[in-house]
């Protein structure tokens, strides 16, 4: 009788793992550029491969699942949690970053990659490889990125028992941004702290459109004669602006985080930014508007050139994780390995 219940323990214990085991994968689309189209609701399930492909010059293992739909072909790469978290530490860091900084990268990438496979646990993929979500890449996981996702192994952010939604970006140049001045919605624990990112590639930066590039990229009908700040959020950035066009000079508002990504993330690097109208941009000798502008992406939840600094400053992981989620507690959660 012992023997036959050691070996129903010894079965259901089986099982949970094979069923750990099959939940601790995660499911990445793979894009190379945040502007690529994304894929219908429902996809059509060409095939799938096992092994390593080439993805834009990138290469990927894991199990390789090919579908379309009537926009072309996507790739949605099924690989293990824990080696996912090592890719996204590699692609979002730089080399030769401290530790603490690497390991509070590591924490917050593994609670947000968490945070949105249980939100799309009904959808084909759970988020993808590009800045929508996180750049995924497989190359150059090396022995220091390894040691920060081992030794934070399992760690999320937690808020009220629930992972965290852990926002981040790469230089907010002092002050961090609200949530609901981007996007509309708020969370306790994403508020605007002081940041002390400083010797950044991106602490001045400068940018040159023409009227008719900002036209064409807004999609706007007619001429454009203008554009000026219409708000600021309440950090400074800016939060919205006028277009004029056409010759009865009508007004378009539009957000700056759309125009952010109307005209391209990587071109626009932040809202944090003011405008010089140009008689003439070179080199067309069209007239048009020059940003001068602070900081690289949208400025809210944890600034990683701010927390390279405090790990340079000898807090470690948890400090700089309190200092820019401050209410969220970090607990542990088997997520694959």
């Amino acid at each position: 009788m012992k023997r036959l219940i050691y070996l129903i323990i010894f079965a259901s214990l089986f099982l949970l793992c094979r069923i750990s085991l099959a939940e601790d994968n995660i499911r990445v689309l793979m894009l190379d550029d945040p502007d690529s189209p994304l894929p219908s609701e429902k996809t059509e399930r060409l095939g799938k491969l096992n092994g390593k492909i080439f993805f834009k010059g990138e290469a990927y293992t894991g199990s390789l699942e090919v579908r379309r739909d009537e926009k072309g072909l996507y790739i949605i790469d099924d690989l293990p949690f824990e080696k996912y978290i090592k890719g996204v530490v590699a692609s979002e860091t730089g080399g030769g970053w401290e530790m603490e900084a690497l390991k509070a990268q590591a924490v917050i990438s593994r609670t947000y990659a968490l945070f949105y496979k249980n939100l799309n646990k009904d959808k084909e993929y759970d988020l993808t490889s590009s800045v929508l979500h996180q750049v995924f890449k497989e190359d150059n996981i090396n022995p220091q990125i390894t040691r920060a996702v081992e030794g934070t192994w399992g760690e999320i952010l937690m808020y009220e028992g629930n992972p965290a939604k852990t926002l981040y970006h790469s230089i907010c140049i002092g002050k961090t941004e609200l949530p609901e001045e981007v996007w509309g919605g708020s969370y306790p624990y994403l508020k605007s702290v002081d940041c002390n990112s400083k010797n950044t590639p991106y602490d001045n930066w400068m940018r040159e459109f023409t009227f008719d590039e900002i036209g064409k990229a807004v999609g706007i009908k007619g001429n454009v004669k203008d554009i000026t700040i219409a708000s600021y959020t309440s950090t400074g950035r800016v939060k919205t602006l006028k277009i004029t066009t056409g010759t009865a000079e009508t007004e378009l508002e539009i957000r700056a985080t759309d125009l952010r990504k109307y005209l391209g993330y990587k071109i626009l690097p932040s809202t944090d930014f003011s405008l010089t109208k140009e008689a003439e941009i070179m080199p067309t000798g069209q007239a048009g508007v020059t940003f001068e502008g602070r900081g690289w992406g949208h400025g809210v939840g944890l600034c990683q050139w701010g927390a390279l600094e405090m790990a340079r400053e000898g807090k470690n992981y948890k400090e700089i994780l309190a200092h820019y989620y401050p209410g969220t507690n970090i607990g542990k959660q088997a997520v694959g390995d």
